[in-house]
């Protein structure tokens, strides 16, 4: 039996191998879903990303103050979701409103993945916390509501976006590297040179390497579709200096109005006096002390003068 040279096996092979890869796919893709992805390809993976959800594959809804209940209820079986809400509510106390939602969110299996804080005592400047929240999909929409209920509410934004073909995509491309590298670790095995097995060994590591980063996306789509995203700001009461002001202009009036606003151009008119004459003031010194030379001068000459005259 003629022994083949590493890089015709190789080559054999990694064609033997892609047409086993592709026939999981092909049958998957007859066998179509609702969005035309196929359910048999990476059954296993898949049902563990396709989580039920409140709200069917590509519906979006945007709404000011409605309630979160607008959704629809049912997602096919195998249909992988992705669900994101903003929502912004108006309340007294910021910082009590913050402590309601992170307990509403806990209960519901869920947990705060950014927040920004920022609080003032002061009445002209307005607090305002923003806080990310990541809860289970199961509860996603009886949460949601429940935040909303935590304040008056400002506005309300919600979006599914349907990613099962991208799920399918991934699951399809790990398990065909997968298989890939199993193979390859066979024909390792089988090398007959030190070329042909460092060839394989490189083809390993890049196989190795490519499986990681589709595992990677594979994680990333499972808990994007595992947990919803919601956004929520928390806003303070409105600032009230423009009502001082407002209040201010009614109550000055009459004598006392007039005195006060009297008094308030005398100040402004000395401030500006004051301003000029400090602008001034240099130059009046140098000119000052111009002047008293030229006058000391000018006596000088008088009284030469002065002395000159009666001898003359």
């Amino acid at each position: 039996m003629t022994a083949l040279g590493p890089h015709s096996t190789i080559s054999a092979l990694l064609l033997a191998v892609g047409c086993s890869s592709s026939s999981p796919a092909a049958s998957g893709s007859s066998a179509a879903g609702p969005n035309g992805a196929g359910e048999h390809a990476a059954s296993g993976s898949r049902a563990a990303l396709a989580v039920p959800g409140p709200a069917a594959h590509g519906a979006a809804k945007t709404s000011q103050g409605s309630q979160a209940g607008g959704v629809a209820a049912a997602v096919p079986l195998g249909v992988s979701i992705i669900y994101t809400a903003g929502l912004t509510v108006q309340a007294p106390n910021v910082i009590a409103v913050v402590s309601h939602a992170t307990n509403i969110v806990a209960s519901a299996g869920g947990y705060v993945s950014a927040e920004h804080t920022s609080l003032s005592r002061n009445r002209s400047v307005r607090s305002m916390v923003s806080i990310q929240f990541r809860i289970p999909v199961g509860s996603y929409q009886a949460t949601l509501a429940a935040l909303g209920g935590l304040g008056t509410r400002q506005t309300e934004t919600q979006r599914a976006q349907d990613v099962t073909q991208a799920v399918a995509d991934v699951n399809s491309r790990v398990a065909s590297a997968k298989a890939m590298i199993v193979q390859l670790r066979k024909l390792l095995a089988r090398a007959g040179s030190v070329s042909g097995l460092l060839t394989v060994q490189d083809q390993i590591s890049q196989e190795e390497a490519s499986l990681e980063a589709l595992q990677s996306q594979q994680r990333a789509l499972a808990s994007e579709t595992t947990y919803a995203t919601v956004s929520m700001i928390i806003l303070g009461p409105a600032p009230v200096h423009q009502h001082h002001h407002h209040h201010h202009g009614k109550a000055a009036s009459g004598f006392l109005g007039g005195l006060i606003a009297g008094w308030h151009a005398l100040g402004r008119v000395t401030v500006r006096v004051l301003t000029v004459a400090g602008a001034l003031l240099p130059f009046v010194v140098i000119l000052g002390l111009v002047a008293a030379g030229a006058y000391a001068a000018w006596r000088r000459m008088a009284r030469r003068r002065t002395r000159t005259s009666p001898a003359q």
